[in-house]
């Protein structure tokens, strides 16, 4: 059966990044016989500037109806002076708010050929592989009330509210201990309970949950010290699991220990393994259109789309052997550029890579 796969390039660097990551897929489509068929839709900016709106109906239409989503960034200074309100990010948010996508699983896996472009020593991140499950429908970045307002001596306040149900807490880690069984059967739950009440809560809910997994070994941490163990021994981390908010910040930190944001895939699933895929990083649009951007990641998304909503993993695998395999080339974007290796473009390494699809099985 053909699935459906809704295209959104996005803004800054997406559509370059995009590009290389629908050549994969027209390659396995032509060569494999993945029965795909591609769509595209605006969102963020670039719907903006087309529609007006970050998220228009027809591309929220388009999304609802395909198996999955491809995502490749929103956002850039031109539309930052914008209301928070209609912002390219709320294009963002409003795709994973109605597509009920709360599981973001963000690996942070070291390829041993980029080692040497951690931020940290060898030794410490050499065989990292952590996973970070992040809640992603709930907390501070949807919580009501919101807004900034103006007191009446003329002062102004600004409010967010942190808020979870026990449901909510519930539905993802049991996301994060049914992953943890198929690694080392470990998952930290980060918090920060000893000044949230919400995130005290979380603690309760989690260890209630770890109960039901008693092959699987439950830690608590305050993020703080998450963030802090995080630079000085990632590799004590199995599965991560936290809030939106602290999971939006752990993921990025946990980027730098594997030598590049421009690395790292990403997954958000709703209950039936619907997904929309993405990489974790950000616009970029300083370099927006140089040739300049890492579309690994974006790639690596791919993989986890034909893993975790195609139930294609044979292709998933193909796909990361070829990424490993262009950097046993020696074949370097410029994020991930270190001495003696070769400078290539975003276009030559999207190539690079389909080029080593061709030599797999």
């Amino acid at each position: 059966m053909t699935k459906n796969i809704l295209i959104l390039p996005g803004d800054g660097i997406g559509p370059e990044i995009v590009a290389e990551a629908i050549k994969v897929l027209e390659h396995l489509r032509a060569t494999a016989g993945l029965a795909i068929a591609l769509d595209e839709a605006p969102v963020g900016g670039a719907a903006i500037d087309a529609t007006g709106e970050p998220l228009p109906e027809a591309t929220l239409a388009l999304a609802r109806q395909a198996d999955a989503v491809l995502l490749g960034a929103v956002g850039g200074p031109k539309w930052e002076p914008l209301p928070i309100a209609i912002r390219p990010e709320k294009g963002l948010l409003g795709l994973r708010n109605q597509l009920g996508l709360f599981a973001n699983l963000r690996p942070a896996i070291l390829y041993p050929q980029l080692a040497d472009a951690s931020s940290l020593k060898p030794e410490l991140v050499a065989g990292l592989d952590i996973l970070i499950v992040r809640e992603l429908t709930g907390g501070i970045y949807f919580g009501q009330p919101r807004g900034v307002t103006t007191l009446e001596d003329g002062t102004r306040q600004g409010r967010n509210t942190l808020i979870y149900h026990e449901s909510e807490i519930r539905r993802i880690c049991r996301v994060a201990f049914h992953a943890a069984r198929k690694r080392n059967k470990r998952v930290c739950s980060v918090d920060k309970a000893n000044v949230l009440e919400c995130t005290e809560l979380w603690r309760q809910i989690a260890t209630e949950v770890g109960a039901d997994y008693p092959d699987v070994t439950l830690s608590h941490m305050y993020v703080d010290n998450a963030a802090m163990q995080l630079v000085r021994e990632p590799k004590q981390f199995d599965v991560l699991v936290t809030t939106n908010m602290f999971g939006d910040i752990l993921s990025d930190a946990a980027a730098m220990l594997t030598g590049s944001i421009g690395m790292l895939p990403s997954a958000s699933l709703d209950e039936t393994g619907k997904g929309m895929y993405e990489p974790i990083h950000g616009s970029a649009p300083d370099i927006a259109g140089q040739n300049l951007a890492n579309p690994l990641a974006t790639i690596l998304s791919v993989a986890m789309m034909l893993r975790h909503t195609l139930d294609q993993p044979a292709a998933a695998e193909r796909i990361e052997r070829a990424v490993s395999d262009v950097l046993d080339q020696g074949l370097r974007t410029p994020d991930i550029l270190s001495p003696g290796m070769y400078r290539v473009g975003t276009a030559e390494m999207g190539d690079a890579v389909v080029a080593a699809l061709n030599k797999g099985p």
